[in-house]
């Protein structure tokens, strides 16, 4: 059984990774019903929370039926990160993560992110401070290292773990890569097998597939699977990795008729949360997926991408819908 802190979780349990403008609470919802063990949310910066920002306050909304969730915070400043802290606590998530591992240049020109990489004492003094300030158990989520020179990986996630952290995701390449190349998992094996290592270590970084998870699980010996862009409009991933490694059986994806109920919500659920604009604008990304291996279904997708209001887009979902039940023009691959 893998446990961060008293959060039971199963065997091989699945977290949603933290993701910009994707894993908001209509789609950690939906992931969570589709399988998803843990999810987090949207990264949220430390600076913004103390100042009050509208967006990152926005960012600690969290509901009982995502549960467990963790908030992920960033920052470099030790000061603004307790504050911080203190805030998220209000919101009552399950975990607070700390973000050591977004490689966007925004972020680590602070030094903060991946940025701090480049400071190991300083990750894990403010790590140590963080893990002080609060009762909840405090996780991380990093990086193999800054570039391929400087990867310590074992020695960090060691270091990490005797300052009280409960559980840590690595992402399987260095700040330098960015999201290019291929995800080493080696490094975080070497995490999990060293001997004095006692906290689940979670695998990141191109779980694409339940084959790839199984691999994770069964060649690197990894306690989870961090998926993030494999679920973008395929909150279906998560089940379907379970049921591989439960059973060894691929299931069918779901059939259109499904897609659209789950896209309409989705969409639902977004405008309710963060009104009309924004709703329609952040769920696009998820149609080109949602809709996948469709022939014909060009035309469909370009207007569900384009529409500027969700009348338009509910009008085209509806008429995917009508075209399946009535025509059955679309046939999946």
């Amino acid at each position: 059984m893998v446990k961060i802190g008293k959060i039971e979780l199963g065997s091989f349990p699945l977290l949603l990774a933290p993701m910009e403008d994707v894993s908001d609470p209509p789609f950690r919802a939906i992931c969570k019903e589709n399988g998803a063990d843990v999810v987090y949310t949207e990264f949220i910066s430390s600076e913004g929370l103390i100042r009050d920002a509208a967006k990152s306050i926005q960012k600690l909304d969290i509901y009982k039926k995502e549960r467990p969730v963790g908030i992920q915070i960033f920052g470099a400043n030790l000061e603004s990160m307790l504050r911080a802290v203190e805030i998220v606590e209000a919101s009552n998530p399950d975990i607070i993560d700390i973000n050591f591992g977004c490689p966007v240049k925004k972020v680590v020109c602070k030094g903060a992110g991946a940025g701090i990489l480049k400071d190991i004492p300083k990750m894990v003094r403010l790590t140590k401070e963080i893990v002080k300030k609060t009762e909840l158990p405090v996780t991380v989520k990093t990086r193999l290292g800054w570039d391929n020179d400087s990867i310590k990986i074992v020695d960090v996630a060691e270091r990490l773990q005797d300052v009280g952290i409960k559980a840590i995701s690595i992402h399987g390449r260095t700040r330098v890569q960015m999201y290019k190349g291929e995800a080493n998992w080696k490094p975080i094996s070497d995490v999990k097998n060293n001997s004095r290592m006692f906290i689940p270590v979670f695998g990141n970084g191109d779980v694409d597939s339940p084959e790839k998870a199984k691999l994770m699980r069964d060649t690197f010996g990894l306690d989870g699977a961090m998926i993030g862009r494999a679920t973008i409009g395929n909150p279906w991933f998560f089940n379907k990795v379970k049921m591989f490694l439960e059973k060894g059986e691929i299931i069918k994806d779901p059939s259109i008729i499904q897609r659209v109920e789950v896209a309409r919500r989705h969409l639902e659920m977004s405008i309710l949360w963060k009104g009309e604009i924004l709703g329609v604008l952040e769920t696009r990304r998820h149609y080109g997926n949602y809709f996948r291996a469709i022939p014909d279904f060009k035309k469909f997708r370009i207007g569900l991408v384009t529409a500027n209001s969700s009348s338009e887009v509910f009008s085209l979902l509806n008429l995917i819908e009508q075209n399946v039940r009535f025509k059955k023009e679309f046939i999946l691959d």
